[in-house]
């Protein structure tokens, strides 16, 4: 059974030569692979602009790349992340894609890489909003299975998590390169459970079985994907026990802390928290103009500091955002054949991607992502119920639409059930607070802005 995420590392290795450099980095590397289905191979894309524009220019190539790496496969799709759930949940065969050769007896000395090189902790920017998670990471990874185990890492979206999971696996493999490492999103290990309980096979259970329990580090990422997933947290669980017990290292991520998984089964919270926990916060504008400087340099583009402080400026926290600003300023570069090192240009460059977005959104786009951040409906949040899954949803919307769009506070008492105006500053200024000293709200506050913004 092929692992979806070992495939398309392996598919983009070929697709890296196949494309220019920049047009890799803007548009292929940043596609995520979601499952095989129905002879499919689906991946998704943050964007529609980008959506549309790999479909128009450069899914043949994918296409003819993948279907390369295996015969089996008829065609590859691009969906939203957005939809990647929905688009999962609508699914009533997930199509296993046999492996052509069996990887349970692949020898561990010739056991392939599947870190990728760039993201090692040498090109991992340190700052005052990651120096902790990256302390602990470099332990964990000079020393696994001996000190903090379970590590446990959380953040928000594109704060660097993954690049930290990347540098521990590639320090390991360098370091004892027979050793066993499994590294899946959690989303991997749903499809995989799924399809061993639909195949009714004793030798996928076994193989699944022995994966997972046999490895000698283990990383988990998005943990929390895990929620509602009853049969997948009862086998977690028993893997958990095992590697634990074996002294073998335990690694997660997650958009939250373990105590903030609430819908999770006790026992696995209770298990998340037994190491170590450390969250990654948004970068300051010193850390955020230092990344973009590094990757610049990894691209071999002489940015300015008046360009980089202008992308910092002018996107979310969101690291994986302010890279992709960047790629689009070289590309522009290039294409241009122009130097831009002036905030005017930059400016030109970027018109399309920063265009007042604030102008696009409107309160009934707020209020629907902080109900579907939260899974609460949008008759709850105008409602007049005051207990705290409600109450917290509702301040998040009003202190969204206060900062977002110029609405009056007397006109968003109004949308808000005929709310006083001091009611709904109370709400901007609780949460204004709750963003400088709790971090749950503030990664939850985040994320919404780049649910709105990347649409």
């Amino acid at each position: 059974m092929i692992n979806v995420e070992d495939f398309w590392a392996d598919c983009k290795d070929a697709l890296s030569t196949s494309f220019q450099t920049i047009v890799y980095e803007v548009w292929i590397e940043k596609l995520k692979p979601v499952c095989f289905v129905d002879n499919n191979f689906v991946l998704s894309t943050i964007a529609m602009q980008a959506k549309r524009t790999i479909e128009n220019k450069y899914l043949d190539r994918i296409k003819d790349i993948v279907v390369s790496k295996n015969s089996s496969i008829s065609d590859v799709i691009i969906i939203l992340e957005s939809q990647v759930n929905e688009y999962l949940e609508k699914q009533t065969e997930l199509q296993k894609v046999d492996s052509p050769a069996d990887t349970q007896q692949q020898s561990r000395t010739t056991k392939k890489n599947q870190f990728l090189d760039k993201y090692t902790f040498d090109t991992f920017i340190e700052g005052k909003s990651n120096a902790y998670a990256l302390a602990a990471c470099r332990t964990v990874a000079e020393n696994p299975g001996t000190k903090f185990n379970p590590l446990f890492i959380y953040s928000g979206v594109g704060l660097g998590k993954t690049h930290l999971l990347h540098a521990i696996g590639n320090l390991i493999y360098k370091q004892a390169p027979k050793s066993n490492v499994v590294y899946v999103s959690a989303e991997t290990l749903v499809n995989e459970l799924i399809s061993v309980i639909r195949s009714k096979s004793a030798e996928d259970n076994n193989n699944f079985r022995e994966k997972y329990r046999s490895c000698d580090l283990l990383m988990i990422d998005d943990i929390q994907f895990l929620i509602g997933k009853d049969a997948t947290q009862e086998a977690f669980f028993h893997i958990f026990n095992d590697l634990y017990h074996a002294n073998k290292q335990i690694i997660l991520t997650s958009d939250r802390s373990p105590k903030d998984l609430t819908t999770l089964e006790d026992r696995l919270r209770t298990r998340f928290s037994w190491g170590l926990t450390v969250d990654i916060q948004a970068p300051d504008m010193e850390t955020r103009v230092a990344i973009l400087k590094n990757k610049a340099a990894q691209l071999r583009f002489a940015l300015s500091d008046d360009v980089a402080e202008f992308i910092a400026e002018n996107s979310t926290t969101n690291i994986r955002e302010m890279e992709g600003l960047l790629n689009k300023i070289v590309f522009f570069s290039s294409l241009s054949n122009s130097v831009i090192t002036t905030r005017e240009l930059a400016a030109e460059a970027l018109s399309d991607f920063i265009d007042d977005k604030k102008d696009t959104i409107d309160t009934s786009d707020i209020v629907g992502a902080v109900s579907k951040y939260y899974k609460i409906s949008t008759e709850d949040i105008f409602s007049k119920k005051k207990t705290k899954n409600i109450v917290e949803p509702r301040m998040v919307a009003i202190y969204l639409i206060t900062e977002l769009l110029p609405t009056p506070l007397v006109q968003i008492g109004e949308i808000f059930g005929g709310r006083d105006h001091t009611t709904i500053i109370h709400a901007r200024d609780k949460i204004t607070d709750e963003i400088k000293t709790n971090p749950r709200i503030r990664i939850t506050v985040a994320d919404i802005k780049n649910m709105l913004l990347n649409r």
